[in-house]
């Protein structure tokens, strides 16, 4: 079935064969054996067959079909129901997935959403370590776990790449409306994935230190690992946050910057036009006794008076850089 992407069989760390989904939970009931199942995006007939056989409890089967849950980890009596939040790069938007995962004696089983990068890579490195495959299925959540926050890292360089180019159009003054669609975008695309990285830490840190069924003493340093990938990831997003604030605020100085020069300039425009339209509007008011109208040189007079003091304006603004 498409929904089925793999259900193998291991003993002893090493692959036996690939199983048939119907027969997998009595494979899983031998000594030193593990079935590790792949799904994406299973029928509510598939999942019940899974519960049927490894007794799955209906909270976490339920969870594991609607989707939509925020990463956490729950036990359930001698099981584990993990949840986590993946993520991938499609064009120039981050999209993200989740992959819940079953974990009890002798079976992992996991079950992918939405955008979310197969496991082969990380089942086929496993199989080339049966020593820590042999651990059993704690080793593979393990693996898991750190797959999927190692696929937050590139999100986190092509980001990153994406911020420079909007630090370099605002300090170059090229910023518009489409630069600051851009960091809105970018934004809310960081405040996705830290919601979906941040409770990791919680995760990380109850797989490390409590007693959680499933999980050995030898493989629980091995959460650590991931624990602290999970801080990198967590700090290079506030980084890269505050990167974006302060572009923005950087490109409404300048706008508003760009403002007052406007405003400078029209006020100087406005003061040098305010001569002339001021003699104008003396000698408009057409009285009968005005002894310049009468003057041969009155006009021309008039017109090197406006053009000396509009002139004197002009150059006092541009000393001062308003013109």
């Amino acid at each position: 079935m498409a929904m089925v992407v793999a259900c193998a069989g291991y003993e002893n760390g090493t692959r036996i064969a690939d199983l048939d989904i119907e027969q997998s939970g009595a494979f899983a009931r031998g000594e030193g054996r593990l079935v590790w199942i792949g799904l994406h995006e299973p029928s509510v007939e598939l999942l019940g067959s899974l519960q049927r056989q490894f007794g799955l409890h209906d909270l976490a089967v339920e969870d594991a079909f609607v989707a939509h849950q925020r990463p956490k980890i729950e036990a359930y009596d001698d099981t584990l129901f993990v949840v986590l939040r993946t993520a991938q790069m499609t064009g120039d938007t981050i999209a993200f997935g989740e992959t819940h995962i079953f974990i009890g004696s002798g079976y992992v089983i996991t079950v992918r959403h939405g955008a979310s990068s197969s496991y082969g890579e990380v089942r086929e490195r496993a199989e080339h370590m049966p020593k820590f495959l042999r651990h059993g299925e704690d080793f593979v959540l393990y693996a898991i776990m750190d797959f999927v926050v190692d696929n937050y890292m590139p999100i986190i360089d092509a980001v990153e790449t994406r911020v420079e180019e909007i630090e370099d159009e605002v300090r170059d003054d090229r910023g518009s409306r489409e630069t600051i669609d851009r960091i809105a975008a970018l934004r809310r695309d960081l405040l996705r994935l830290r919601r979906a990285a941040s409770p990791l830490l919680d995760v990380c840190n109850r797989l490390q230190h409590m007693d959680l069924p499933c999980i050995n003493k030898e493989i629980r340093p091995y959460y650590r690992d991931v624990h602290d990938h999970v801080i990198n990831v967590n700090e290079s997003i506030d980084i890269l946050r505050e990167q974006l604030a302060a572009a923005f605020e950087t490109y409404l100085l300048l706008a508003s910057n760009r403002q007052n020069d406007v405003t400078r300039q029209l006020a100087g425009w406005a003061a040098i036009l305010a001569v002339p339209t001021a003699v104008a509007g003396i000698y408009g008011m057409n009285f009968e006794h005005m002894p310049e109208l009468h003057l041969v040189w009155g006009y021309p007079a008039v017109l090197l008076v406006v053009a000396s003091v509009c002139l004197a304006l002009f150059l006092k603004f541009r000393r001062m850089g308003w013109i």
